[in-house]
């Protein structure tokens, strides 16, 4: 797959950028170009609409959640213990997707609701071999979603306290025992 044209990126990265730190009503067309740093007709040569702006980050989201999926698939400590370490905000390109599709969403962008829907699941599909049963797949995710969201309401796009060494090791050995026994 080729690379996109910078431009391209650098009006996503701007819009982005605005979602995750001014929300959706600041990340208007004008001031993602402002950003950008490009001129309105460069942005709308990349996207004609801020419906295409919306879908264009909705994409990048899916990739990056693609490159995760088989991170965890490949991770010698196995996906459970993947799941929960990279489960922590450190503001990497992941993370600032998440939260700016999550800004569309609360901005009752419905594509945007059922892409965070649809990256859950591929999360989920992912780890479900690993855990005995429904309910051990919810613990897992769970645990994720809280040491996610714990470390971004602590700082914002800042990350936040968040278990390390010892206590994460104690933390992923102790769902992992739970996700695997009956």
């Amino acid at each position: 797959m080729s690379r996109p044209p910078r431009a391209r990126e650098s009006v996503l990265d701007a819009f982005e950028g605005l979602l995750v730190e001014q929300g959706e009503r600041a990340a208007t067309m004008d001031a993602t170009a402002k950003v950008a740093g490009v001129s309105k007709g460069g942005l709308l040569y990349h996207f004609s609409s801020k419906d295409a702006l919306e879908a264009g980050v909705i994409e990048r989201l899916s990739e990056l959640v693609d490159e995760d999926v088989a991170a965890m698939a490949a991770a010698p400590e196995g996906p459970i213990a993947y799941f929960l370490r990279s489960s922590a905000m450190e503001n990497d390109p992941l993370d600032r997707a998440v939260l700016a599709v999550s800004r569309l969403a609360q901005g009752g962008s419905a594509p945007a609701a059922e892409a965070l829907r649809g990256i859950r699941d591929r999360w989920a599909d992912a780890l479900r071999s690993e855990t005995r049963d429904e309910t051990a797949l919810d613990l897992v995710m769970l645990v994720g979603d809280g040491l996610y969201f714990n470390n971004a309401l602590s700082g914002g796009a800042i990350p936040g306290p968040v278990p390390r060494g010892a206590a994460m090791d104690a933390l992923v050995e102790l769902v992992e025992r739970a996700a695997r026994e009956s």
